[in-house]
């Protein structure tokens, strides 16, 4: 059988780059979206189908069951990630449950691998440089369920004999970024002529642009490979520097007002990802 992803979270940050990618590869391809958001797929037109639903996380394995039928490969980016509000949010239990749920239904349906999407936090921050051997230690909601989705997963599908990719996400920029996150909204002010108000900025990060973290994770897809990735650049940069280069983009380093906003405490100084993609490339860098 030849290989047919199923996509949730296509109309997302991440997942029109997978999207994308996938359609430009004539990849066979379904989405799974919330009702409301067909219209933003309209432009695709060799996706096979198209599945409606009030709410993903709210559905049964029985509806996974129908919506996997004759798919061989799922890629779930989908999970509550409003900015400002997704740390902390009890909607991460639901995101949950219904992953799960949707495994179950995967099952069922006879599909033999499936990619989940993680994040950096998963891991203990404290680490600074993180491998995918750097030890778990989620410090929010949102974080710790996505480390309990992989935990479970990983168990279950070594059990049933599906394939499973782990995707853990770092510092994504690009493309049809929220507003409210840091690098469009840099993008937004240096474009208007306007100030950008920042912090000190000397917390170093691993910033990857979306359209090459889309490109990993289908490569590691379509791949026969498992286990947990890092998706990140591997270079450390200080915020100012990476604000800097943007800001020189525009010829404007003069709107960059550092110092002008509270030093976040709580956040960790340094978060850099080793980068264990077979096919991750420095080419770009």
């Amino acid at each position: 059988m030849s290989q047919k992803i199923l996509l949730t979270g296509a109309t997302g940050f991440v997942g029109r780059q997978i999207l994308r990618l996938l359609c430009e590869s004539n990849v066979q391809t379904c989405c799974v979206v919330r009702q409301g958001k067909e219209h933003l797929l309209k432009n695709y037109d060799t996706l096979e189908r198209v599945i409606s639903t009030p709410d993903l996380f709210a559905e049964d394995c029985h509806f996974w069951e129908d919506a996997c039928k004759d798919i061989s490969t799922i890629i779930h980016c989908a999970w509550y990630s409003e900015p400002g509000k997704y740390l902390q949010s009890p909607k991460n239990l639901e995101c949950l449950s219904g992953t799960l749920q949707f495994a179950k239904g995967a099952f069922k349906s006879g599909v033999k691998r499936f990619i989940g999407i993680g994040t950096c936090a998963e891991y203990d921050l404290t680490h600074g440089l993180l491998s995918i051997h750097t030890p778990l230690n989620p410090t929010s909601l949102y974080a710790s369920s996505k480390a309990a989705c992989f935990l479970v997963l990983s168990q279950y599908f070594a059990s049933i004999n599906i394939d499973f990719a782990w995707c853990r996400l770092f510092y994504l920029y690009g493309e049809g970024e929220d507003s409210r996150k840091l690098i469009a909204y840099l993008r937004m002010n240096l474009s208007q002529g306007n100030a950008a108000e920042l912090t000190s900025g000397k917390q170093i990060r691993d910033f990857l642009d979306v359209q090459e973290a889309a490109q990993m994770i289908v490569h590691i897809a379509q791949s026969k490979h498992t286990g947990a990735y890092n998706i990140c650049s591997g270079i450390p940069i200080t915020v100012r520097q990476f604000a800097e280069k943007i800001a020189d983009e525009y010829g404007r380093r003069d709107l960059l007002k550092f110092n002008a906003r509270p030093e976040n405490f709580c956040e960790p100084k340094c978060v850099v990802g080793i980068c264990n993609s077979p096919f991750y490339t420095t080419d770009k860098h």
